[in-house]
């Protein structure tokens, strides 16, 4: 399994928008990376709330966990934690598996983001997990650039992807939050 340089991300992985890779002072970076692609995260998040009392549990999961936030920055409760979206909508090829880190940026002010891998032939905009690991709240900001995808091609083809059996966030519409299909 190798990892793909920027030139076959751009021509072999369908990221829509895509930016190209190019210097934004001012900006948390993304785009195209040498062999990567850092997303930006999207306006609407979901905040962690204990307000109701509620337990999280994902086989049944209470959506008055979270308030629904969504403006161009988002405060993140000290310890706590919120999800969001990319703006970029991906395709990824059934030969190929992409694995989410966060950014040093917000890695080094304590802010962990995670994303589950992208399994062949996943489609969709990718819900983000966001971490505010420290004792003060956190700013994160919509627009920029908040974890680096990086693609890697297995050296054989799978025999099953997530389309063939019909995984349960292909295709998610909007912030998905987490759920157990019942369905066999």
């Amino acid at each position: 399994m190798g990892i793909l340089p920027d030139w076959l991300i751009e021509q072999q992985v369908k990221i829509e928008p895509f930016a190209p890779q190019q210097h934004r002072p001012g900006i948390i970076s993304y785009g195209l990376t040498s062999y990567g692609y850092d997303v930006r995260v999207d306006r609407h998040f979901k905040v962690f709330t204990n307000v109701w009392g509620s337990t999280v549990d994902p086989k049944h999961f209470d959506p008055k966990s979270f308030v629904d936030v969504e403006a161009d920055t988002c405060i993140i409760p000290p310890n706590s934690f919120a999800l969001a979206e990319t703006i970029e909508y991906f395709e990824v090829p059934r030969d190929m598996l992409v694995v989410c880190l966060g950014k040093s940026t917000y890695a080094r002010c304590g802010i962990i983001v995670n994303v589950t891998p992208l399994e062949p032939e996943w489609r969709g905009r990718v819900t983000i997990e966001i971490s505010n690991t420290t004792p003060l709240p956190a700013k994160i900001y919509a627009g920029e650039g908040i974890a680096q995808m990086l693609f890697f091609r297995g050296e054989q083809v799978c025999k099953v992807s997530y389309a063939d059996k019909k995984g349960k966030y292909q295709d998610q519409k909007g912030l998905t939050l987490p759920f157990v299909s019942s369905n066999p």
